[in-house]
């Protein structure tokens, strides 16, 4: 009778059973050799890190495959969202920021355009660069989703990067930067 092949659940000895199969079906989804070896490592680590989970150790080997399943769709609905481009395509969407600008800047005209940003956006942009909150730290510190957070955070560095933009400018400069929206104009703050 061959050995059963859940009687041992190491991951070393599923790798050393499901490893070539694992493989060869991210390769026929993925159609890409290092993406394949990417998926079947993740497939792996998962396995590590929430495998004893599961209740039949019998389901391991399709609680693999489907776990590789899963996460190659993950990976391309990321895609699908987050197309990639290279730079030279997109410089004209790139903001337009003056090389000495960084250097220019001193630490008081910083904390005093981060003051004129919207208490909404001025939270998690402080509590992400002063105090070095992860998203989830923010997320749980605010009480408030963490989609919510970015959504703030890239607000909150928008409006922080046209205040200093507005504040490096000479004072006998010809531009003219339009003026921020006031709270409860436009879109709401979320």
């Amino acid at each position: 009778m061959p050995p059963n092949p859940v009687s041992r659940l190491s991951t070393e000895s599923l790798v050393e059973r499901y490893y070539e199969p694992l493989y060869r079906f991210a390769l026929s989804l993925s159609g890409s050799e290092a993406s394949a070896a990417d998926l079947t490592q993740e497939t792996y680590y998962l396995w590590a890190s929430k495998g004893e989970q599961l209740r039949d150790k019998t389901k391991v080997k399709t609680w693999l495959f489907t776990t590789l399943y899963r996460e190659f769709l993950s990976g391309q609905r990321h895609d699908s969202r987050f197309r990639h481009q290279d730079l030279e395509q997109s410089n004209d969407e790139l903001p337009l920021v003056e090389p000495n600008l960084a250097n220019c800047l001193d630490a008081g005209l910083v904390l005093e355009a981060l003051h004129r940003v919207d208490e909404a956006f001025r939270v998690p942009v402080t509590l992400f660069y002063l105090q070095e909150l992860s998203y989830l730290e923010i997320a749980e510190t605010m009480e408030v989703p963490i989609g919510t957070v970015m959504s703030r955070l890239s607000r909150g560095k928008e409006q922080l990067r046209t205040l200093l933009a507005d504040a490096s400018l000479p004072q006998d400069s010809k531009i003219v930067r339009l003026p921020l929206p006031k709270k409860g104009v436009g879109r709401a703050a979320g």
